[in-house]
């Protein structure tokens, strides 16, 4: 009888498995247009789920007229428009596309975490600079740390940790929200807030900005467009915290030379250059400070704008880019002009600039869903459990696998597909390594809850390849197993 067999047999009870939780505080931080906006009566200005509110919304021509932000906004005055949740319903923003809803994002932190109260959103005022809102989080990060700490649940939480610390903060973070929260750590007013960050987990965000937000500025001073696009435009043209998404990289191509965007380019292609200057020197200033324990999740394979061209006012954008060598020369080919690379991203953010640091998590996703789509959340569940001893949850959709690494030819032996006990469109696969083309199709069949067995075979002694996939599985299961003769009844 195996060691399996014996365990699955045993009469004495077997305890449960304890879930896998973390005990710090969980921040999470949307993006641009990501947070609901209401009035000063509450009335909902931003982020309704009737149809008939979105087209109001991008095809009259009164619609969003009170998110202008006012002078008033500017100067730093509290204006009537305030932030209340986050977005609850897909919505469509011109040049972005389509932007989901954080519910289940906020749905998967939650049953990761010792309790409801050690989880927090952080809706703000999109519109306003990035530098207003960070502040407010560094504010309201440290007073949710505070009160989690204090909570009973808390104590609880902290003896399952291996070394029993006290909670300390993880930010998760969606476009634009990766910046609010850079600056919270580096330039909000707390000294001591980075110290009490476990890590920050940014998805999308735009560091170097995105030839996007130039487009949208432009949207009045281009080609005709439809209303929902020239409305966006004057309304982004009030915007600081669109000019803080403006290209920060060499992206202006201009004969045979590439530059930045200036302020004066700004205000030709329909910006306000004094709130471009102030974007632009409170970026400098951001991007010497360190981000630390910073993990990226970057989009990738999906055409995205990375450069532009400005003549009379009118920006066309491009899917390359252009790179410099180590002492900042442009890479030009032999004819002296600069090389085009395609980096590709998200569709809104390249993968450059969405690239802080060297390392990255690439998804084939597009920037609306950066936050939303299954396998960036398992990246956010992992992150949140990085520290966690019983390790990261198995989220929905992702299959296990487990194969015995030493198998004798002509036997039969399991393989322990875990995760699902659905054998519909769950495909294994077994093929020989040794070039003669031998491959078998297992059958997976139920054998308990979450669980499917294939029983399998092989000819004779060599190397193989298991693989397993299935059609809602984000990744594709791949395991070598050896087969060699029976060597149990002998001695080394």
């Amino acid at each position: 009888m195996t060691p399996r067999a014996q365990w699955n047999t045993a009469t004495s009870p077997v305890p449960a498995l304890a879930p896998a939780v973390t005990h710090d505080a969980i921040v999470i931080v949307p993006g641009i247009m990501g947070s609901e906006l209401v009035d000063a009566g509450g009335d909902v200005l931003w982020g309704l789920s009737h149809p008939g509110w979105l087209a109001r919304a991008w095809l009259s021509r009164s619609g969003l007229g009170a998110l202008h932000v006012t002078d008033a906004e500017r100067a730093g005055e509290p204006g009537a428009v305030r932030a209340s949740r986050l977005l609850r319903f897909p919505t469509w923003i011109p040049f972005l596309g389509g932007v989901e809803p954080y519910t289940r994002l906020v749905e998967d932190a939650d049953a990761v975490a010792a309790h409801p109260r050690a989880l927090r959103t952080f809706p703000y005022d999109w519109r306003l600079p990035v530098q207003t809102n960070a502040r407010l989080l560094a504010r309201e990060a440290r007073r949710h740390l505070e009160e989690w700490r204090a909570h009973p649940a808390h104590a609880q939480a902290r003896r399952q940790a291996v070394d029993e610390r006290e909670a300390r903060l993880v930010f998760v973070a969606h476009s634009m929200g990766g910046l609010v929260t850079y600056a919270a750590l580096a330039l909000g007013g707390d000294s001591e807030l980075a110290a009490d960050t476990r890590g920050v987990l940014t998805l999308g965000t735009p560091f170097q900005g995105s030839v996007d937000a130039a487009c949208i500025l432009n949207g009045v001073q281009g080609a005709p467009l439809p209303l929902p696009h020239r409305k966006l435009a004057a309304l982004a043209a009030t915007m600081p915290g669109v000019h803080d998404l403006l290209p920060r990289h060499l992206c202006v191509e201009e004969g045979t030379e590439v530059r930045r965007l200036t302020s004066a380019d700004v205000a030709a292609l329909g910006g306000d250059k004094d709130l471009n200057a102030d974007a632009e020197a409170f970026r400098q200033k951001l991007l010497t400070q360190p981000l630390a324990g910073h993990r990226q999740v970057v989009g990738i394979r999906q055409r995205t704008a990375e450069s532009m061209t400005l003549v009379d006012g009118v920006v066309r954008s491009a899917a390359y880019s252009f790179r410099t060598h180590t002492d900042g020369r442009l890479i030009r080919d032999g004819s002296g002009v600069p090389r085009r690379f395609q980096v590709w991203g998200d569709g809104t953010v390249h993968r450059a600039s969405a690239a802080l640091i060297p390392s990255s998590v690439p998804l084939a996703l597009q920037h609306g869903t950066l936050a939303s789509g299954k396998a960036a959340r398992q990246a956010v569940v992992d992150f949140l459990l990085e520290e966690d001893p019983l390790g990261p949850d198995q989220a929905d959709g992702a299959l296990g696998l487990q194969v015995p690494d030493y198998v004798v030819p002509g036997a039969e032996w399991q393989v322990d597909i875990t995760g699902t006990d659905d054998p519909s469109g769950v495909e294994c696969t077994l093929s020989a390594l040794d070039g003669d083309g031998w491959s078998r199709e297992g059958s997976p069949y139920a054998d308990g809850d979450d669980l499917l067995r294939v029983d399998l075979r092989v000819p004779r002694p060599g190397l193989y390849r298991l693989t397993v996939t299935a059609p809602y599985s984000p990744t594709t299961l791949t395991q070598l197993v050896f087969a060699g003769p029976d060597g149990t009844a002998g001695s080394v």
